[in-house]
């Protein structure tokens, strides 16, 4: 008896429809093979799966109740019928498989099922046959809509078996990449616990011998050690930030804050940097606004040293930084902008990741490790704030971040993500 269409019809949508919410693929397979055991008129089906280590099949779903019998056993290519399916990539049917030598009888007697005609149709999947489906013992000869049938529930299953190893993948990648972050994390903790204690000592004698020796060409090579000393102490601090940030151990020490006393301590703190390039460095406020605000003060001039270091290094002479800071009712902006390299479009949303790097010979030229804004962007989430950056290539760029006066207001949206 032909199921009507229109059922069949309705039946596959369905089907279709479910392929993109399988929770258990297992489940899923089963519901398949009930689709096509129904719709076809058969007895039973079942889901062969092409093993290419042992090259043979076995069974990946099934509908027989004796399926504890049978699921760990293999059916070989050569002498069944899965294997002329696979084969040649099409479908056979067989409506007595007692005149037919491609049948595996060794199946049914494991079973104790008795297979008097059978539909098999090949799961093709990327031009390549990775299964075969079969369907057995419809009371009427199998039909070309059954095949029609069949080689559409076939796809579907190709379809699930594809999404399941993506996912597996997906999720592989997702355990290595979790993996490689915890190695990362823990590398950084122990390296810089490690140098934390001889860098000190360095740093401590190469002081304590500066003010003992008055040669000045001694005090420059002393000096050369300090500088250089000093410059590995803030990669290491910058390593802790953001290490101490992620793991959740990072703690503020939150009281209201002057926001605009920090601007003019920063600038201070750079004007050497700055005259040494002739580069001009300005701040600008409102006299009468204090740009207070509940904060953790030494952090936010890590964050406002950071973005300023990072403007004066990608300035060039004769160039000029500006540092704004403004009083809005439910939050503060601060600013960082310059006329300097610039930074191309492309990069904007990646300029605050770890170790990132705009380009590769600039990070030659003027040396970094590219820890820099990636703290800063760590320590202003902190805060409850978000960071973000504007550039247009050879012209600027400007670095601005907000802070609330509230934490549970929210803040309003900025031209970039951070």
């Amino acid at each position: 008896m032909t199921t009507p269409r229109i059922n069949v019809s309705a039946r596959l949508l369905d089907l279709t429809r479910n392929l993109s919410s399988i929770t258990e693929l297992e489940t899923y397979l089963h519901a398949l093979l009930s689709a096509v055991k129904e719709l076809t008129g058969s007895a039973s089906a079942s889901l062969l799966e092409y093993d290419e280590t042992a090259k043979e099949f076995f069974f990946n779903s099934m509908l027989w109740f004796q399926g504890d019998q049978v699921r760990s056993a293999r059916v070989p290519v050569q002498g069944s019928v899965a294997g002329w399916v696979f084969l040649y990539g099409k479908p056979v049917a067989i409506d007595d498989v007692s005149k037919d030598k491609r049948h595996y009888k060794k199946i049914d007697e494991l079973a104790g099922f008795t297979t008097k005609s059978i539909l098999g149709v090949p799961v093709i999947l990327r031009e390549k046959t990775i299964a075969v489906l079969e369907v057995f013992n419809k009371l009427e000869p199998y039909t070309n809509e059954d095949i029609w049938i069949a080689e559409t529930i076939s796809a579907l299953i190709a379809a699930s078996l594809q999404n399941d190893s993506l996912e597996k993948k997906i999720q592989s990648t997702q355990d290595e990449a979790r993996e490689l972050e915890q190695l990362k994390n823990e590398f950084i903790a122990i390296a810089s616990h490690e140098l934390r204690t001889p860098l000190g000592l360095i740093l401590g004698h190469a002081t304590f011998l500066k003010e003992l020796i008055n040669n000045p060409d001694h005090e420059e090579q002393i000096d050369t050690i300090i500088r250089n000393a000093t410059r590995l102490k803030e990669i290491i601090e910058n390593l802790t930030s953001v290490d101490n940030y992620e793991s959740g151990s990072a703690l503020l020490k939150s009281r209201k804050v002057s926001v605009e006393r920090i601007i003019e301590d920063v600038a201070i703190s750079f004007s050497d940097m700055a005259k040494k390039k002739s580069i001009a460095l300005r701040t600008e406020t409102e006299p009468t606004q204090e740009l207070l605000v509940d904060i953790d003060g030494g952090k936010i001039a890590i964050v406002l040293s950071n973005l300023v270091k990072n403007a004066l290094t990608f300035t060039n002479e004769n160039g000029q930084v500006i540092i704004r800071g403004e009083q809005h009712p439910e939050y503060v902006k601060v600013s960082v902008q310059d006329n300097g390299i610039g930074i191309p479009t492309s990069d904007l949303n990646k300029v605050f990741d770890r170790f990132y790097q705009v380009e590769s010979h600039l990070t030659r030229k003027h040396g970094g490790m590219g820890l820099g804004l990636s703290v800063a962007k760590v320590m202003v989430e902190m805060h409850g704030g978000r960071i973000w950056a504007e550039s247009k290539e050879g012209e600027g760029s400007i670095f601005s971040f907000l802070l609330p006066v509230r934490k549970t207001q929210p803040l309003p949206q900025t031209p970039f993500k951070s």
